[in-house]
C-alpha cells in the first residue's frame, strides 16, 4: 500500500494543470463549501462532468469522486488544449483516473445508434444509463432527475461551467457519473464518456434536438472499480491540487 501511495502521490503532484482561474475580492470572500449529505441524492456539474449520487453513498465519497474527476478534466485540459482532439483529450482523462485507483472497464468508444430521426443527447444518456442499470433502477431514477433539473434551470449557474468545459464549435464531450451505495459498504460507480461531432456549429448539447443524419454520438460506458484504500490515501493531495479550481468548475444541482 506504501508502495503504491508514494507513486500516486507523487503522480498527481507533477501532474501540470492549466493556469489558476483569477479570483475576484467577491469570490474570495463568498467561497462556496459544497455539503455532501448521505440522506439525499445530490448532483453536481463538476466542468464536463454531470455526478450524481444516490441516498446511501458516504459523504466523503462523494467529496473524492468530485475531486478526482476535477483532477482529470485538468490534467486533460493541460495536456490537449485542442477541443478537436476529443479522443486525445480522453486518454489522458482516463490515465489520470487509473494512477489514482480508478479502473474503468470500458474504455473503448462505440457508435450510438439513434432510433428515429431526430437525436437530443438527453435522450441518448437515459438510453445508456439504462442499459447499465436496468429500466427499474433507482440510479437511473437519480440520473432522470438530474437531467430534469439542469433543463429546468438552464440559465443557470451550473449551465456556464457545463458549456464553457464541454464543447466547442462543433464537437462536444461530457461526461456522467453515478454512484450509489452497496450493501456491502463503500459504493458501486459508473461512468459514461461521451463523444460528439455535428455536421453545424453547436449552440447548446444536451437539450437541443438536431437531425441524426448531423450528429455523430459516440460513447465509453460501464462500471468502475476503484481502489477504496488508495483513494482514501491519496485524498488530500487531490484536494491541495485542485483547491484553487473548485469554485471555477463545481456547481451543485437542486433534484
Amino acid at each position: 500500500m506504501k508502495r503504491s501511495f508514494n507513486k500516486a502521490s507523487a503522480f498527481v503532484e507533477n501532474l501540470e494543470l492549466p493556469a489558476r482561474p483569477r479570483r475576484t475580492r467577491s469570490a474570495a470572500s463568498s467561497e462556496a463549501v459544497n455539503v455532501f449529505d448521505v440522506t439525499k441524492n445530490q448532483a453536481m456539474v463538476v466542468g464536463s462532468d454531470i455526478v450524481s449520487f444516490v441516498v446511501g453513498t458516504p459523504p466523503e465519497l462523494r467529496e473524492r469522486i468530485v475531486k478526482c474527476s476535477l483532477l482529470a478534466q485538468l490534467a486533460a485540459n493541460k495536456k490537449v488544449p485542442s477541443r478537436d482532439d476529443v479522443r486525445g483529450w480522453y486518454e489522458v482523462y482516463f490515465d489520470t483516473l487509473t494512477h489514482i485507483g480508478w479502473v474503468a472497464q470500458e474504455r473503448g468508444f462505440s457508435e450510438h445508434e439513434e432510433a428515429g430521426e431526430n437525436f437530443e443527447a438527453q435522450k441518448a444518456i437515459l438510453s445508456i444509463a439504462g442499459s447499465i442499470f436496468g429500466p427499474a433502477a433507482t440510479a437511473l431514477a437519480v440520473v432522470t432527475s438530474t437531467l430534469t433539473a439542469m433543463k429546468s434551470i438552464s440559465d443557470g449557474p451550473w449551465f456556464t461551467v457545463f458549456s464553457r468545459e464541454s464543447q466547442s464549435a462543433k464537437a462536444a464531450r461530457f461526461q456522467v457519473t453515478v454512484a450509489e451505495p452497496k450493501a456491502e459498504g463503500g459504493a458501486s460507480i459508473a461512468l459514461m464518456a461521451f463523444e460528439l461531432l455535428a455536421k453545424r456549429a453547436l449552440t447548446q448539447v444536451l437539450f437541443f434536438k438536431f437531425n441524426t443524419s448531423e450528429i455523430t454520438l459516440r460513447h465509453a460506458s460501464g462500471r468502475v472499480t476503484i481502489d477504496a484504500e488508495l483513494l482514501a490515501a491519496i485524498s488530500p493531495v487531490i484536494t491541495q491540487k485542485v483547491s484553487a479550481y473548485t469554485k471555477s468548475y463545481i456547481e451543485e444541482l437542486p433534484i
